[in-house]
């Protein structure tokens, strides 16, 4: 025969303090499971747009049907040794970058000095360098990335010794840069103050050792 067991229920606030900590363990866990990252990749397509770097896209489906662009950026994180950002696209010289960016990120110094590190090594090969970003392997960093440098010069003048390398090093920094975008974006969704106010909005309920219950 069916029987009825009633089973006390709690809010977070009213958990003891060990319940606390496991409700927020289950939210860290499985509270995430949507593109939390999407704000954090807007960002990175609008910086890479004012330093000269077009990025990739490829179509993806609609839960509705249809299909939309999105850009080939890739990420792993947060805890592994082989951790990082990366992404694929074409770079070219973007006049007034420098300019563009301050006022954009007026207080991120490290953007400012990626963007004046691509301006001063273009300005030593008048503005006609070009690069070609593209993925490989199994792991999403910096590294995994193949950067190709060319010189598009009418009078077939070489590069000068620093431009694959400092071109190289400036498009990995900003694959850095994002990826330390992605981690703060994931270290305040996870604190303690975020997943509280998102279990209280959710109004999540919990027996008391923070099993969630409904």
């Amino acid at each position: 025969m069916p029987s009825i067991i009633e089973t006390t229920v709690y809010c977070l606030d009213e958990l003891p303090d060990a319940g606390k900590e496991k409700a927020r363990a289950w939210y860290r866990e499985s509270g995430l499971d949507y593109d939390w990252f999407d704000f954090v990749y807007e960002d990175f397509e609008r910086v890479c747009a004012i330093v000269g770097v077009r990025l990739d896209t490829v179509p993806v489906r609609l839960f509705g049907g249809g299909t939309r662009r999105k850009p080939c950026i890739w990420f792993s994180g947060f805890w592994s040794q082989g951790d990082g950002a990366c992404f694929e696209g074409d770079y070219s010289y973007a006049r007034g970058a420098s300019a563009a960016i301050r006022r954009y990120a007026p207080k991120d110094v490290e953007l400012q000095r990626i963007a004046d590190a691509l301006g001063a090594i273009q300005r030593r090969n008048f503005y006609q360098l070009s690069a070609r970003i593209t993925h490989r392997g199994r792991y999403h960093h910096e590294y995994s990335m193949a950067i190709a440098v060319e010189r598009d010069s009418p009078v077939v003048q070489d590069m000068t010794d620093d431009a694959d390398k400092d071109v190289s090093e400036a498009l990995r920094d900003l694959a850095r840069w994002l990826y330390g975008r992605l981690e703060d974006e994931y270290e305040h969704l996870t604190s303690d103050e975020a997943v509280d106010e998102s279990i209280r909005l959710n109004e999540y309920s919990f027996t008391e050792d923070g099993v969630r219950f409904g």
